[in-house]
């Protein structure tokens, strides 16, 4: 293929992406908010996220246009942070929206973030694209405005597909840093109440996925996510045991919500119970590389 755009493509999730498909391509685009230049072959463009100013231009003739766009959720959610998570979405979303519009030949598919946080808390069913329910709260209604940003402008000559993305584990960045240096230091217990299951994918089926998405032309929605979520208290004792820690001090609601509070974080993201699977990645036939816990955490932590 020609040419992939990936707009906020410099953090974690971004060079995950870039690593996967640098022979897969001719040419990489960086969407960034630094300078605009060239480094190692990959061309970083620089962009607001809101206005136009030239970066536009780079969506000619692309193949694939990825859109990594977002506040961090990773922070206390307070009015300027709450507003700012969702409108970084939306306005990203929306410019996006203007520019491929405009194209002469606009890029032939364009996969936007989403969450897998869309679904709500769920101990007791599993959440697939057809018949996963969608909740109620700030998260949630997030993910909702952030799609219907994307898909209620009609791109007749570009195709779209949402990612529903799931907790990504990686070496080098994401959840797993934090969660790795608890365990080593003995905070690496169960948190909350435990049963809540988190949904997870490692970062090269992360870009695998991606990868299907675009050969077999997905559109629509599809869960990013391993096929076997976990409940917490399972999925840390797995993780000290990896680490080759004997022990893991609980963390009850109490000492999450104090700890979340100095971290300047919500507990929220360790609280919710995400019980989603991916069910259109397993129908189009997709081999998780990754698809248990325990190898996962084996590669990424030895």
């Amino acid at each position: 293929m020609k040419k992939l755009i990936i707009a906020a493509g410099t953090g974690f999730l971004g060079q995950v992406l870039v690593n996967h498909f640098r022979d897969k391509f001719e040419e990489i685009v960086i969407l960034t908010r630094r300078k605009s230049q060239t480094i190692d072959g990959i061309k970083y463009v620089n962009w607001n996220a809101r206005t136009f100013s030239g970066w536009e231009k780079e969506l000619e003739n692309a193949s694939v246009l990825i859109n990594l766009a977002g506040k961090s959720v990773d922070c206390r959610y307070t009015k300027e942070n709450k507003k700012e998570i969702l409108w970084s979405r939306i306005e990203s979303t929306k410019i996006l929206n203007k520019a491929v519009l405009n194209c002469q030949n606009p890029p032939k598919h364009w996969l936007n973030s989403s969450t897998a946080t869309i679904y709500r808390f769920s101990l007791d069913k599993q959440m697939g694209e057809i018949d996963g329910e969608i909740g109620n709260d700030f998260s949630i209604n997030v993910a909702l405005s952030w799609e219907k940003a994307f898909f209620k402008t009609e791109t007749p000559n570009t195709l779209k597909t949402a990612l529903r993305t799931s907790i990504v584990l990686g070496k080098n960045g994401g959840a797993l840093i934090p969660l790795k240096t608890l365990a080593k230091i003995g905070f690496g217990g169960k948190q909350g109440e435990g049963n809540q299951f988190v949904s997870w994918i490692h970062e090269e089926d992360f870009a695998n996925a991606i990868d299907i998405v675009i050969q077999k032309e997905i559109t629509g929605v599809i869960n990013i996510v391993s096929p076997e979520p976990i409940r917490n208290t399972d999925f840390m004792q797995k993780l000290r045991k990896a680490v080759d820690f004997p022990f893991g001090i609980p963390m009850n609601k109490f000492f999450l919500e104090i700890g979340a509070f100095f971290i300047r974080t919500e507990p929220e993201l360790i609280l919710k119970s995400r019980n989603v699977i991916p069910t259109r990645l397993l129908e189009n036939g997709f081999q998780f590389k990754f698809g248990d816990i325990d190898n996962a955490f084996k590669n990424l932590l030895h």
